[in-house]
C-alpha cells in the first residue's frame, strides 16, 4: 500500500512540474513577441474602424490614425 501512495505523489509532482515548464515558457514568449503581437491586433482593429495604422518606433508602439 505504501508503495502505491508514493507512485502516486510521484506522478503528481512530474505533471506540476511539466505544468511549470509549460507556464514559463508561455509567459517568455508573450513577452517576447508581445509588442509583435499587439501590433498585429492593432493593425486589424485600424482596418475594422476605417482608420489607418501608424507605426511606432518600437514593437507595441503602433496606433490607429483618421484618414487624412
Amino acid at each position: 500500500m505504501k508503495s502505491v501512495m508514493n507512485k502516486k505523489g510521484q506522478a503528481l509532482v512530474e505533471y506540476v512540474l511539466i505544468i511549470a515548464l509549460i507556464s514559463v515558457l508561455a509567459i517568455s514568449l508573450v513577452s517576447l513577441l508581445g509588442g509583435y503581437l499587439k501590433d498585429a491586433i492593432t493593425k486589424t482593429s485600424c482596418g475594422i474602424v476605417g482608420q489607418v495604422y501608424e507605426k511606432g518606433e518600437k514593437a507595441g508602439e503602433g496606433y490607429c490614425k483618421d484618414i487624412e
